[in-house]
């Protein structure tokens, strides 16, 4: 019988840096959606604070962090990150492993909003779009969750097949951005 091995779907690609951007691979650990059932959201709330000690984010915000915290996923929606959700959670919501689902890269320099900004129409300056916030958009042309996680630092997910294109896209427009700022 033949051995499987687990593999990222961005082997070989990431770790890199382009024009001293850094891009790389993100491990989010556990994936979960959590949907509240009608009528449940303040009890959903709650639970979750006391079960992880993290809060139900606002639309287009981010609570904890990328290792452990709620990512505002779509209306009526948010994805629990890093952690086992209790059993008590499904009480109140409908719950979803994800963690196959997506690929996370990190995308992380002085240049990176520079670059986004050429791949995704969510305007990216700090008195708009800052740490913490996150958006449903797309990023050349592809579904993307985009989230702001530090100063110059922001994190993309995509659906797993299609890492190959956005760290392509991200290339090209890092290698743009790179060859502008020499002029």
């Amino acid at each position: 019988m033949a051995e499987l091995t687990a593999q990222s779907p961005m082997d070989g690609m990431l770790p890199t840096r382009i024009g001293g951007v850094a891009l790389r691979a993100a491990d989010l650990g556990t994936l979960t959606l959590v949907m509240p059932y009608r009528g449940a959201d303040d009890a959903l709330s709650g639970a979750l604070e006391a079960a992880h000690g993290l809060r139900w984010p606002e639309a287009g915000q981010m609570t904890g962090t990328t290792e452990r915290g709620v990512m505002w996923f779509g209306r009526a929606q948010a994805l629990l990150i890093g952690v086992e959700p209790v059993e008590g959670l499904a009480v109140h919501a409908a719950l979803v492993d994800q963690s196959d689902a997506w690929a996370a890269v990190e995308i992380e320099g002085d240049r990176a909003a520079e670059a986004l900004a050429r791949l995704t129409p969510v305007d990216l300056r700090p008195g708009v779009f800052g740490v913490g916030h996150t958006a449903r958009t797309e990023v050349a042309h592809m579904a993307v969750s985009l989230t702001r996680t530090g100063e110059a630092t922001y994190l993309l997910m995509v659906f797993r097949s299609f890492v190959r294109t956005l760290v392509h896209e991200l290339g090209a427009a890092l290698e743009g951005v790179a060859v502008r700022a020499m002029r």
